[in-house]
């Protein structure tokens, strides 16, 4: 981040209701590497937070520290940046340490799924929409004074927008369009903004954002996948088997390409290539 500095060892302690001395132990321990700001002080980011609640969950449950950070170290490469990390929820379970997302359960540390959890209500692990809730005021208040200053980039607009999305989707895509109006080549906000725009059911508007990511990132399996998602939505099955199939390009263990692919396939009346695609779904999400 540049004008914007993120959250200081303080006001991390408050949001995760844990002493200042404990946010430290973890960064010593090795549990994350915040940024440094003025003077040398730490300064995190939203996904650092998500990790720091997650390690004093997970510790306070009895789950030893070496296997708790081998699996924050996986969930740190699970959750790349630019990914919406509400309706995420991670817990111990049976002495592993287990997440929770729309598509279903899985463990960070192997990355196995699926796991048979598939009950919200039930699943009782902390889910990060809380922890957005508590960071929200934080973001509006960096975002007043970016706007009071007028020196803030597009990247601390992309920052603000990425940390708002749990809790304020307006304001998000805002910020995200902010963004792009200062660099229209910030290919993240491109995706992001395409992102809440497909689900707020505008898939045309979502395309457009989707094209200009995959422009600036050929290589980039999930600006092609949702490409393929959008234009699948809008009844253009064709194109969107090519989407799919450049996102496969891109990365040959896109489980959820291999479905959709399925799905049209199927649709097309191609059982034999529907078939092939399924059963290295089923193979990718099985781990065999």
């Amino acid at each position: 981040m540049t004008a914007r500095a993120g959250y200081s060892t303080r006001e991390v302690a408050r949001m995760l209701d844990v002493p200042e001395h404990r946010v430290r132990s973890f960064v010593g321990a090795g549990f994350l590497e915040p940024h440094r700001g003025p003077g040398g002080a730490y300064r995190f980011d939203f996904q650092d937070l998500v990790i720091l609640r997650t390690a004093c969950g997970l510790t306070d449950a009895g789950i030893p520290p070496a296997r708790v950070q081998a699996a924050l170290a996986a969930l740190r490469r699970q959750l790349p940046r630019g990914r919406s990390l509400a309706a995420v929820r991670i817990e111990a379970v049976g002495g592993q340490v287990v997440a929770l997302d729309a598509a279903g359960a899985w463990e960070p540390a192997t990355g196995q799924r699926p796991l048979p959890y598939r009950d919200f209500e039930r699943f009782t692990g902390f889910a990060v929409a809380e922890l957005a809730e508590r960071a929200a005021p934080l973001s509006r208040r960096a975002v007043a004074e970016g706007e009071r200053r007028g020196d803030w980039g597009a990247e601390d607009w992309y920052e603000v927008g990425y940390e708002l999305e749990a809790t304020a989707l307006d304001e998000a895509t805002a910020a995200y369009r902010r963004a792009l109006a200062l660099d229209a080549t910030h290919a993240d906000a491109h995706l992001n903004l395409g992102r809440l725009l497909h689900e707020e059911g505008e898939p045309a508007e979502a395309e457009e954002h989707y094209r200009q990511a995959v422009e600036l990132r050929p290589r980039d399996a999930t600006a092609w996948f949702n490409l393929g998602v959008a234009l699948q939505d809008q009844g253009r099955n064709e194109e969107a088997i090519e989407a799919y199939r450049r996102a496969l390009t891109a990365d040959r263990a896109y489980a959820d390409a291999h479905f959709n692919l399925a799905g049209l396939h199927s649709q097309l009346g191609d059982r034999a290539e529907a078939l092939r695609h399924l059963m290295r779904y089923k193979r990718l999400v099985e781990g065999t």
